[in-house]
């Protein structure tokens, strides 16, 4: 399963040279051949270290958030792996190779996955949950397409079944635009993070001291509310509210 795991493509390095020289010259290219000879040789600690160097230095490239996931979880670094294929399908979300190697890892987090919303909501919004937001995109596109389509057919052809029609249609691409608009907002607005801590106790209060509410693991996705001072008020799911140390957390 672990060699299923990480097929690491290394035509994706070619891109990603070719990337990288066009941003930092020669000094950024030398980290980056240097953390892929660290991974070839399973020497995986100098791997993160010079992937993330690339990282710090503002360089938003899918691919190499996706391998320095890989690194982290050949480290057994289960919280930080899943936080950088976050940062990657991001970028990249229709990549199969990150999709396999996130579904594994996800696989192997103790939390089942939190649901923030309203089971109502999720109920009533069930469409947005069952496409992806390039499908939402695309259906988006058809739906306008087709609204517009028949407006003019009704304008022309002066028929009144079109009219009923033209009603329905213009419902369903309101709603598939407004989804898209949404979903783009969250994704900009919305902070997400990951639990990197092996363990990770959400207090009621702001310090060590306060009631201990419930308990993450490493790579469970939660929803940031607020900051106050070195800690983050997080929603896991419904009615699992709480603070918690900023250091515990990678914001996505």
């Amino acid at each position: 399963m672990k060699n299923m795991l990480l097929r690491y493509g290394w035509a994706v390095i070619v891109v990603l040279t070719l990337t990288i020289l066009a941003a930092d010259g020669d000094e950024v290219h030398e980290i980056f051949v240097r953390g892929v000879a660290a991974y070839r040789s399973g020497d995986f600690d100098r791997s993160v270290k010079a992937f993330e160097t690339l990282a710090e230095k503002g360089i938003q490239n899918g691919k190499l958030f996706y391998d320095l996931g890989n690194a982290y979880l050949k480290q057994e670094r289960l919280g930080h792996a899943i936080l950088w294929y976050e940062r990657a399908l991001r970028l990249m979300p229709d990549d199969p190779d990150l999709n396999f190697n996130y579904d594994y890892a996800l696989s192997l987090t103790r939390d089942e996955r939190g649901a923030s919303e309203s089971p109502i909501l999720r109920i009533i919004f069930f469409w947005k949950y069952i496409f992806t937001q390039k499908q939402l995109q695309w259906l988006s596109i058809v739906f306008n397409a087709v609204f517009w389509t028949i407006l003019i057919l009704r304008q022309v052809l002066k028929h009144d079944r079109l009219k009923t029609l033209s009603y329905g249609m213009f419902l369903l691409a309101a709603v598939s635009a407004l989804t898209v608009a949404y979903n783009a907002y969250e994704a900009t607005y919305v902070k997400a993070g990951v639990i990197l801590a092996a363990e990770a106790p959400v207090r009621s209060g702001l310090t060590d001291q306060a009631t201990e509410l419930f308990l993450l693991h490493a790579g469970a996705r939660v929803r940031i509310e607020r900051e106050k001072g070195a800690y983050y008020r997080i929603r896991y799911s419904e009615g699992k509210i709480g603070w918690i140390e900023k250091s515990e957390v990678g914001r996505i």
